[in-house]
């Protein structure tokens, strides 16, 4: 008895050592500079220790109109609602896992009735409850449970990462429909200006003044035609980002309402928190390392493969078949059965099957790290985004000063005969390029915060 108990533990200590009991841990990944800074020459961002990532959705966008938005796409997206029903259905998956573990019952009644050489029949019956359990004394029904929970963790982050992406979806359609309403607004207003321009072009041309010429005219209704031209594609932009905005919202298409750009507000300061907190923070990022530890518990089922496996069954009921004889009342009858099947020779398929593991587990270790990388250069990007959209919107600002300066001084030149009109309508031009730019511009610093606030894991 002794040397069986000395045996057992030495069997245990030696599955011990081959991980197959062990649980998966993260491996160390080097994060060290995994953002770039905007400014500094030494490439690297001093973080801070805090996370944008972390901030309630509501904090960022702070329109009640986008908010309503963002709650009815919360509510109804299919694509959401999917990864929620995938979600259950590992749930029910893992729930079964855990059952395993418990022995398996099944009633199995049986009867029959017999007749020879037109004798009485005989009635014969079985009531019996099977059992049959398997003794996971290698790992392999663990392991299994842990594969599952696993794949349940990583189904969690793919909703969660679905959520993100929804939240930044309907934020990117609603500030684009902002973007092409100042647009929209700006064009309108330049082409009744200078559908007032023209007829007083064709007065001041009929009345000898200023010298306007017929050329002149002709140029200045042109360039009202080139303005009108532009009108139908914004308007044809705005009917589709709205449709695709109520697809997003699981709507028929129908009038998005919502704010104007003036009204936005975002956040100043853009902290990204240290680059660690991307292994928790980024669904795709948590994601990738529930798959590398799911094969992790697939490379240890492999393992639990070589080792034999012990099972239990037995079966008790009543039956009034003994034998050639029939009794009745019915007697009770039990039996019980312990069986062992250790693989000795299986042609190289469990060996395969390991090596199989062994090399998805090294695959997914790769995408994992392959996924951080990827996050810190989505940082990287968004930061730089943002920074460099401010710069453009106070070179803009600047610039827009000095063409309606230069617009204004270039028309009163022309009122006193020292200017061309065609100088006038290159300054009207370069005026309007400069409007829409400039709402180009704030659109771009606002589309910077959703997308470093989608980067960072935000809106879980």
């Amino acid at each position: 008895m002794k040397k069986q108990i000395i045996g057992m533990m030495c069997a245990t200590a030696l599955l011990s050592s081959c991980n197959i009991y062990k649980s998966y841990e993260r491996p160390v990944v080097n994060t060290s500079g995994l953002y770039r800074d905007t400014i500094s020459i030494n490439d690297t961002l001093v973080s801070d220790t805090t996370n944008m990532g972390n901030l309630p959705w509501k904090e960022v966008y702070r329109d009640p109109k986008l908010q309503s938005l963002i709650e009815q796409g919360l509510s109804n997206n299919i694509n959401l609602q999917t990864a929620m029903l995938r979600v259950e259905q590992v749930k029910e998956g893992l729930r079964a896992a855990r059952l395993a573990f418990l022995p398996s019952l099944a009633l199995t009644p049986q009867g029959t009735i017999s007749s020879f050489d037109n004798h009485a029949a005989t009635k014969t019956y079985q009531l019996p409850v099977s059992s049959s359990w398997e003794l996971d004394l290698f790992g392999n029904i663990l392991n299994a449970k842990r594969e599952v929970k696993a794949t349940l963790m990583q189904t969690e982050a793919y909703r969660q990462a679905v959520q993100t992406q929804v939240i930044a979806n309907i934020a990117n359609c609603y500030y684009t429909l902002l973007l092409l309403d100042g647009q929209l607004s700006i064009t309108e207003k330049t082409a009744r200006n200078w559908e007032e321009n023209v007829k007083a072009m064709k007065a001041m041309k009929n009345s000898g003044l200023y010298g306007i010429t017929e050329a002149a005219v002709a140029q200045s209704e042109a360039y009202y035609y080139q303005v009108n031209a532009t009108l139908p594609d914004l308007r044809r932009q705005i009917r589709e980002t709205e449709n695709a905005l109520s697809l997003l919202l699981a709507q028929t298409p129908r009038h998005i309402e919502r704010g104007t750009m003036d009204e936005q507000v975002m956040p100043e300061h853009l902290s990204v928190g240290i680059p660690l907190q991307m292994l928790s923070n980024r669904p795709d990022v948590k994601q990738a390392e529930m798959t590398l530890a799911g094969a992790y518990y697939a490379t240890n089922q492999a393992r639990s493969a070589f080792y034999p496996k012990i099972t239990l069954s037995g079966s008790a009921g009543w039956t009034n078949s003994a034998g050639g004889a029939i009794t009745n009342p019915g007697n009770f009858l039990a039996s019980a059965l312990g069986s062992i099947t250790q693989p000795l020779f299986t042609r190289g398929a469990l060996t395969a099957q390991l090596k199989i593991a062994k090399s998805q587990q090294q695959q997914a270790l790769l995408s994992f790290e392959n996924s951080i990388l990827k996050a810190g250069a989505e940082v990287s990007d968004a930061l730089y985004k943002y920074q460099s959209a401010n710069d453009k919107c106070v070179q803009r600002k600047l610039q827009i000063e000095s063409l309606t300066s230069a617009l204004n001084k270039t028309e009163q030149l022309m009122k006193l005969g020292n200017s061309r009109y065609l100088e006038v309508l290159t300054a009207q031009q370069s005026l309007l390029s400069a409007q829409l730019s400039d709402v180009q511009d704030r659109f771009q610093s606002i589309q910077a915060v959703i997308s470093l606030y989608q980067a960072l894991g935000g809106g879980r």
